[in-house]
């Protein structure tokens, strides 16, 4: 039986993405998966990943792709209480765990990556990341190991085209 459950993006999804092999003028099909797989339910981020992504150059495609072309409620939010005692505890986890520096733990806590683990623990929703885990990191607080100290499930957006069946066909030359 497929999977039903949704899939967070990470905001490196979109910005490695944008910045290597799904660029908006290489691969329009990619963007254009994300939004049609979000109006199934399936393809989702949250309101943090958003602001993340609008920091960017205002005249930046990604910014642009963001602000015009997005749905509404793509971005889930996060204020609900169960998301925000659930973000506690992994910010707990995260500045007390004397694995990291203090440097480390400074970044974690102003990056939307404990929000994206909250919202899946509580939503059991499939948190989609380009990061690799390393569980002796000391100078980074990782994705994926903040999604397995947590029990949520992560995965690379590859996993996720394939297991949604995307494929991106070549046209021919123009």
């Amino acid at each position: 039986m497929a999977n039903t459950r949704y899939y967070l993006l990470d905001s490196d999804v979109f910005i490695t993405a944008k910045n290597l092999y799904y660029a908006f003028d290489l691969c329009p099909g990619f963007w254009q998966s994300l939004i049609y797989y979000h109006g199934e339910g399936r393809i989702h981020s949250v309101d943090r990943i958003r602001s993340e992504l609008l920091a960017g150059r205002k005249t930046e495609d990604l910014v642009q792709w963001v602000k015009n072309d997005l749905p509404p409620g793509f971005f889930l939010d996060t204020y609900g209480e169960e998301v925000m005692s659930a973000y506690s505890e992994v910010m707990l986890w995260a500045q007390r765990n004397p694995q990291y520096f203090e440097r480390a733990k400074a970044k974690f806590a102003t990056e939307a990556d404990g929000w994206l683990v909250a919202y899946a623990s509580v939503h059991d929703a499939i948190v989609v990341t380009n990061e690799q885990p390393r569980p002796q990191s000391r100078n980074r607080v990782l994705l994926p190991d903040v999604c397995a100290q947590f029990k949520v499930i992560y995965k690379n957006i590859f996993f996720v085209l394939k297991d949604l069946g995307i494929r991106f066909d070549w046209a021919g030359a123009s």
